[in-house]
């Protein structure tokens, strides 16, 4: 019986080696989903007959060293990036049944890498969440505990790679939404620099924030994944034009003499004490091998989470305007005058968060309260980033806790928005000043579950997070350990 490796690396290798063929593996990962998907409700749609074809090719395409990066190798897509013929709903109902006639930047990307689209997986919806139970069609279940959540809104992404179902994901980043939950499910997710990754094809929430980024196993999947999915494109205005070809080319540097910053903030009693002492043998790990960690302060880090919400909402309801019964989307069957097509169809296509968020953002962008709240946002996250350009300007990393506490209850804060929006608390800052930042393994609390270590550098170096990264994954057993679904 063929035994299948659970990482990209080691699948690239048995391909090569003839131990199995693409479509044998992208049938046991069907046989997989059957059996495990059922327990922790991951997938929204699946591309079976779509996907064994893409197998199929990559066995005709072959394994020498010419073939495509990602040949052959099973990927899990976020259901608010745009895949062709095959319905990407952002887990809403006002999107239920859109099927989009093209492919997202980024899916064009894993194609022509050889990558094989096994599905599109459940998020909060319209990736406003941080656990997964806002999605209109189902509750993700996290495979460390099933009574808990994934996180979020990336909880779907983070869940059907730590079940081993797929060997790596796409999630997409606002707020935290691929680290929070790369945290809650012991595996490594990145946000890269604004601007490294194309966001055509996403799903817009706030666009100013939002960026896609991969999911994996390990640090060096996580780099190669990088490496297919960043670059310049000329359909998002955003996305940078210089950016460096290869981000693992650090990965087995020595850690000595890179100075490491761990903000005073970060050790406060909000921080569960579990994950706080996570985070100190963290530090005395990286002194061990030569780096230098010390303390420093950022005071401005306490206005990062109203800054978040402020502005991500305000994008959010410009955003979202599109969605208004017209043009394609849900319709309200009830409505009978233009007007009752808009609000009808609004108010029973959306969800409640997302009704929420619109609210929010459209008062903070009122005529009378504009200069109160969104300039104001605006001018803090100026602040926040002059901050963290000074530190980096002695500093290599940041490092801290990914999260305050390790994953909580499936129900338990849902009915509480303003909890729910703490859970971004130490990862809306990257998005804030546009800055990398990835969650790793670190141990795990006294109840099995996941703790996720995060470091943030300086824009365009993600080479540095994967350097400080692996040296840290390589010497701890955290990645290697699974849920026992």
């Amino acid at each position: 019986m063929t035994v299948f490796p659970q990482t990209i690396t080691e699948i690239k290798k048995g391909l090569k080696q003839g131990d199995f063929t693409a479509v044998e593996l992208v049938e046991h990962t069907y046989r997989q989903i059957d059996e495990i998907d059922a327990k922790v409700e991951s997938f929204l749609a699946l591309n079976k007959e779509a996907a064994l074809e893409a197998a199929r090719l990559a066995d005709e395409r072959g394994y020498g060293d010419d073939a495509p990066v990602l040949n052959g190798v099973p990927i899990a897509v976020k259901d608010n990036i745009v895949t062709k013929d095959l319905t990407t709903t952002a887990a809403s109902k006002m999107l239920e049944d859109f099927v989009p006639t093209y492919d997202a930047t980024v899916v064009e990307k894993l194609k022509a890498a050889g990558a094989v689209i096994i599905g599109k997986v459940n998020l909060d919806e319209f990736a406003m969440g941080a656990s997964t139970e806002r999605s209109a069609f189902k509750i993700t279940r996290n495979p460390w505990d099933l009574d808990r959540v994934p996180g979020g809104s990336s909880g779907g992404s983070g869940a059907v790679v730590a079940s081993r179902q797929v060997p790596a994901s796409l999630g997409t980043d606002t707020g935290g939404s691929i680290r929070q939950p790369a945290a809650f499910n012991g595996i490594v997710g990145l946000k890269p620099t604004y601007g490294t990754v194309s966001r055509y094809g996403l799903v817009a929430f706030g666009s100013s924030l939002d960026q896609i980024g991969p999911m994996t196993l390990t640090v060096e999947d996580n780099a190669l994944l990088l490496d297919v999915i960043a670059g310049h494109d000329v359909h998002d205005s955003t996305s940078l034009n210089e950016l460096p070809m290869n981000y693992g080319v650090k990965m087995g540097q020595s850690l000595e003499g890179m100075k490491i910053a761990f903000p005073k903030e970060y050790k406060a009693e909000v921080i569960a004490p579990d994950i706080r002492k996570a985070m100190e043998q963290a530090g005395a790990y990286f002194q061990s091998q030569g780096a230098i960690v010390e303390e420093v302060s950022l005071p401005l880090l306490k206005y990062g989470i109203n800054v978040y919400y402020i502005i991500s909402s305000a994008e959010a309801s410009s955003n979202l305007q599109r969605f208004d019964g017209v043009r394609y989307g849900y319709r309200s069957e009830s409505a009978k005058t233009l007007e009752e097509v808009y609000i009808q169809s609004r108010s029973e296509g959306f969800g409640e968060e997302v009704k929420r968020r619109i609210m929010l953002g459209t008062y903070s962008l009122s005529s009378g309260q504009f200069d109160k709240f969104f300039k104001q946002a605006a001018q803090v996250r100026t602040l926040i980033k002059q901050e963290l350009d000074r530190v980096f300007d002695t500093y290599d990393v940041i490092m801290g806790p990914t999260t305050t506490s390790t994953a909580f209850e499936i129900g338990g804060r849902v009915k509480d928005p303003i909890a729910m929006y703490v859970e971004d608390l130490l990862t809306v800052t990257a998005n804030i000043a546009g800055l990398p930042g990835i969650s790793i393994p670190a141990g795990f609390d006294q109840s099995g579950l996941p703790i996720g270590l995060q470091l943030m550098a300086k824009p365009l170096d993600e080479a540095t997070l994967y350097q400080v990264a692996y040296d840290f994954e390589r010497n701890h057993d955290f990645a290697t350990q699974a849920p026992s679904l």
